[in-house]
C-alpha cells in the first residue's frame, strides 16, 4: 500500500491537448498511486512518460465487466487507485460513473483532482451565454435518433454543449439548424493545441463550411439559447389559467400567471372567474 497517498478512488483530470495543463497536484497522485485505471493504457502511457512516471496501468472503459469493477473497488479499501480518460476530466463523456456508485457503496474514499475538461474549456472561448448551459455530448450517428435527441434540446433555455468528430460535424450542423432554428453557434476544435480554433456563425453557415471540409481533432460544438419569446397571448393566457387552477384559486392562480406571462392581473382574474363558471 502507498505510504502517501490514503487508499480510495481518485478521479484525475489531464489535458486535452497541451501535457503542459497537467496540476502538480494531479501528477503527484499519478506518482504515488497504486493503480492506474485508465481508458485507454496507451494514451495514459505517454503522460506518464512525460512526468517521468512509471505504474502499472489497467483498462477500464465502457466494455470491462462487472467482474473487473468489483475487483478494482475490492482493491481501493486497501489500495490508492487513480481513474483517468484519455483526456480531460473523467466521467464526462467517459466511463466511470459506476465505478464512483461502487466505491461509494462500499464506504471507499472518492476523492477529485480537477483540471481541463473540453466542455468548460469551449465555453470559454465561444461568447454566448455561460449563466446556464446543458452538456448533451454526443449525438445519435442515425439521423432519426439524432431528430428525435435535437427535438427533446430545442425547448431548453440555455446554452447547449455537445462534442462531435470531424466527418460528423456538417451533418450534426445542419441537424441543429433544422431541429433548433438557425442559432449562434461556435465550432471550438484542438483546443490547447498549436492549431488552437474557435469559429462562430450561424448553424446553417458553418454546416456549410465544413459540408466538403470536415476538420481534425477533437470537437466541441457550443449552440446559443433560443432566443426570446413574444409576448403572452390572451390564448397562451387561458392555457395557463386552466392547469393554474388545477391546485390553486381563482385569484392566487391569476397572480402566477401574470408573473409567468407578463399579462394584466386583473384581465387574467376576469379570465379565471368566467372559465371557473
Amino acid at each position: 500500500m502507498n505510504a502517501t497517498l490514503k487508499p480510495g478512488l481518485y478521479i484525475v483530470a489531464t489535458p486535452i491537448g497541451n501535457l503542459g495543463d497537467l496540476s502538480s497536484r494531479a501528477a503527484a497522485v499519478l506518482a504515488q498511486a497504486d493503480l492506474i485505471a485508465a481508458e485507454d493504457s496507451r494514451v495514459t502511457a505517454k503522460l506518464l512518460r512525460h512526468i517521468g512516471v512509471k505504474r502499472r496501468v489497467i483498462a477500464y472503459h465502457d466494455h470491462v465487466g462487472e467482474g473487473v469493477r468489483d475487483a478494482l473497488v475490492a482493491r481501493m479499501a486497501m489500495e490508492a487507485v487513480a481513474l483517468v480518460s484519455d483526456a480531460g476530466t473523467p466521467l464526462i463523456s467517459d466511463p466511470g460513473y459506476k465505478l464512483v456508485r461502487g466505491a461509494r457503496a462500499a464506504g471507499i474514499e472518492v476523492v477529485t483532482v480537477p483540471g481541463p475538461c473540453a466542455a468548460v474549456a469551449a465555453l470559454t472561448l465561444a461568447g454566448l451565454p455561460t449563466d446556464r448551459f446543458l452538456f448533451a455530448g454526443f449525438l445519435p450517428s442515425k439521423a432519426k435518433g439524432r431528430g428525435k435527441a435535437i427535438a427533446e434540446l430545442a425547448g431548453v433555455r440555455a446554452t447547449l454543449v455537445l462534442y462531435e468528430s470531424g466527418p460528423r460535424l456538417a451533418v450534426a450542423l445542419a441537424a441543429l439548424a433544422e431541429g433548433l432554428g438557425d442559432r449562434e453557434v461556435a465550432v471550438a476544435r484542438e483546443m490547447t493545441k498549436l492549431h488552437e480554433e474557435c469559429v462562430t456563425g450561424t448553424l446553417s453557415a458553418l454546416a456549410a463550411r465544413y459540408a466538403d471540409a470536415p476538420p481534425k481533432g477533437e470537437i466541441v460544438i457550443v449552440v446559443a439559447p433560443p432566443g426570446e419569446t413574444g409576448p403572452a397571448s390572451a390564448e397562451d393566457g387561458d392555457k395557463a389559467l386552466a392547469e393554474a387552477m388545477t391546485r390553486l384559486s381563482p385569484g392566487r392562480a391569476a397572480s402566477e400567471v401574470a408573473k409567468a406571462t407578463g399579462l394584466d392581473r386583473r384581465t387574467l382574474y376576469a379570465r379565471a372567474l368566467a372559465l371557473k363558471a
